[in-house]
């Protein structure tokens, strides 16, 4: 037998999950646990712009084209 446990932000998407986990045969046991808001990191507008906008530039002086990208992404494969 396995156990599997699974968290679901949404309380309507976990009844839903939990009618159709119920409709297999296969699922002997559920236990529903309520677990509580979770804990929301308060961050500010400025700061997700800050965050954003540090990753700007990182490609500044690198030798990258879209050719060469894809190239190197999808290299052709030759039989």
């Amino acid at each position: 037998m396995e156990q599997i446990t699974i968290v679901v932000r949404d309380g309507r998407k976990a009844r839903s999950l939990l009618d159709f986990l119920r409709s297999l045969d296969f699922v002997s046991i559920l236990t529903v646990e309520e677990l509580g808001e979770p804990a929301v990191e308060s961050i500010d507008e400025t700061s997700r712009e800050q965050e954003f906008f540090a990753a700007a530039g990182i490609w500044k002086d690198r030798d990258v084209t879209t050719e060469r990208l894809r190239a190197e992404a999808w290299p052709r494969q030759t039989p």
